[in-house]
């Protein structure tokens, strides 16, 4: 009892987050000292009769009783079975139950739960999207995903792997960017409420288009490139060409690329062999394999989007100033989050993550 008395009495005298325990403990310790039922009525303006169920719950509980029991309110109205049947609705495609449309609305929902032959669940809007927010069910887009069909899928992941994780000083990628037209194109950036900047739209354009042909050296972590009017076998060439500088000791080098015919030309790969420059294609379907398309995502990001470039030649002035600030912030976190975000957009493979292997299931 002496604790309990001291315990309460630290709450009296420092206070209480909760004015319920601060009353409750106020009512006992009144109680202690021999105070009657009226008095302590008074003493903390509350009801006689609620002192008096603090007074007896306290003699059945001790100082548990301190915390309040909160109970009340409208009673559950469906059944833990009747909220599966819920989820399990709203996540299968109405078609699937003979509905006219492709996605369910919150209202169309509801309106379908309280039309279930035997099974009829009658609910509100709000109450409807509350129950789904709990079961972690959310209106999402939906992604698109392609499995490749190709039969060296695993040998080619296998060496862009080993490519990747075992000698990433001496791996680079190569990839085409574009095309690039001159056109403005939508972004976003700070503006004031209501004044965001307006770009014209353009209808007839006469500039034509290019492709950035963009190298990445993996290890090094450095972008580099040039724009060009059309994709080639004489531009891969060159980039090829340029990668190999990169490298002048003459040892194995490792390009990942993916199967554009102008990647697979007998004279490049040719000349690959004389060079000691292995070319690892990726798998078909499978571009997120290329560790460069993720450093796609930020160009368009910083250099495109919310751009209204006159001709190309500002356009690749644009592009390859960012290009320099990039390889001298590699590490920005801007261009880290962008990076992850392209990634994310790009992984097209069913259940695979980035250059590696198949996802096990999880265990239950």
């Amino acid at each position: 009892m002496d604790q309990e008395g001291q315990k309460l009495q630290r709450i009296v005298r420092r206070g209480s987050t909760s004015s319920v325990r601060y009353r409750r403990a106020m009512i006992l310790l009144a109680s202690a000292g021999g105070n009657a039922v009226p008095v302590i009525a008074r003493l903390v303006q509350a009801d006689e009769d609620t002192v008096r169920d603090v007074i007896h719950r306290f003699n059945e509980i001790g100082l548990a009783c301190l915390d309040p029991r909160w109970a009340g309110g409208r009673p559950r109205l469906l059944s833990d079975d009747e909220e599966a049947f819920v989820v399990a609705t709203a996540t299968t495609r109405p078609s699937r139950l003979g509905q006219p449309f492709t996605r369910w609305s919150v209202r169309k929902l509801a309106a379908y739960l309280q039309t279930v032959s035997g099974r009829a669940i009658r609910i509100g809007r709000e109450a409807l999207r509350t129950l789904l927010a709990r079961h972690g069910v959310t209106f999402q887009r939906t992604k698109t995903w392609k499995e490749s069909t190709d039969p060296d899928f695993d040998a080619k992941l296998d060496r862009i792997e080993y490519a990747l994780m075992k000698r990433p000083e001496r791996t680079f990628a190569f990839d085409e960017f574009g095309p690039l037209g001159i056109r403005p194109a939508h972004g976003s950036g700070w503006a004031r409420r209501g004044r965001v900047e307006r770009l014209p739209a353009t209808y007839r354009r006469t500039h034509g288009i290019t492709y950035f042909h963009g190298c990445d050296s993996v290890g090094e972590d450095v972008l580099w490139g040039i724009n060009r009017r059309r994709k080639g076998i004489d531009h891969t060439w060159a980039a090829l060409r340029s990668i190999r500088a990169a490298r002048p000791d003459g040892a194995p080098i490792y390009v990942i690329l993916d199967n554009l015919s102008a990647h697979k030309n007998w004279r490049i790969r040719t000349w690959a062999n004389k060079n000691n420059v292995e070319l690892c294609f990726t798998p078909t379907y499978a571009s997120w394999a290329n560790p460069i398309e993720a450093h796609f995502g930020p160009l368009r990001q910083f250099t495109i989007a919310g751009s209204d470039h006159p001709n190309h030649t500002v356009q690749t002035q644009a592009l390859h100033a960012y290009l320099r600030w990039r390889n001298a912030n590699a590490r920005h976190p801007d261009v880290l989050a962008a990076q992850r975000r392209e990634r994310a957009r790009i992984r097209s493979e069913k259940r695979i993550r980035w250059g590696g292997r198949p996802l096990t299931a999880a265990v239950a």
